[in-house]
């Protein structure tokens, strides 16, 4: 399964890091890849949505819903 998530806030290489670390920190996540350019986070694997999103958000992010 491959959930994107846009994601505000992101601004350089350590934003991507971060947030590519919180994400793969979340059970079920196979892979997480931020596109700096598009504002995403790319995540494949199991994991909850809703877990994905409030980890980014713990980690000082803000989460753009659709």
């Amino acid at each position: 399964m491959e959930i994107v998530i846009k994601v505000e806030g992101m601004m350089c290489s350590h934003c991507k890091a971060r947030v590519e670390k919180v994400c793969k920190a979340v059970p079920g996540t196979q892979d997480a890849v931020v596109d700096l350019a598009a504002k995403t986070v790319t995540v494949t694997g199991t994991a909850d949505t809703a877990a994905l999103k409030q980890a980014i958000r713990d980690a000082d992010y803000q989460v753009v819903e659709d």
